[in-house]
């Protein structure tokens, strides 16, 4: 069983209301609890983001505005998932290589992470991650 099936698309509970939708991630949304939150914009044309996998550190990524790709590299397997709708985010288990790619014109990608930052526990380089799955 390939760890990338712990990697999967979310529904974020959609409140529709003529003067326009609110969406609301709480505790209840993802099964992890929030320890920081940050975001990607003004992403250069071309740019990659990501390009790294977490130890122990489990995340929650939602387009907030526009579209992009991430591909998730679980040592064996590779999965494209694109994201595009603010209703919905993919969770990423520890232990994912991400690289997020084809980020469209205004696009925003929120995280929400289940750790805050530890340097020590990113790997960022894939041929050391790919060691460590072995």
């Amino acid at each position: 069983m390939s760890t990338l099936q712990h990697c999967k698309i979310l529904s974020v509970p959609k409140i529709e209301d003529p003067r326009g939708n609110l969406s609301v991630i709480e505790n209840d949304v993802i099964p992890f609890e929030m320890k920081r939150v940050y975001y990607l914009y003004d992403v250069p044309s071309g740019a990659e983001r990501g390009g790294h996998s977490h130890k122990e550190q489990q995340e929650f990524l939602v387009a907030l505005s526009g579209s992009f790709d991430v591909i998730l590299h679980d040592g064996q397997h590779e999965k494209l998932v694109t994201l595009n709708k603010p209703f919905e985010g993919l969770l990423i288990s520890n232990g994912i290589w991400r690289e997020l790619k084809n980020f469209s014109s205004g696009a925003v990608c929120l995280v929400i992470a289940s750790a805050v930052f530890e340097e020590e526990d990113y790997i960022r380089t894939f041929s050391e991650f790919l060691q460590s799955k072995h």
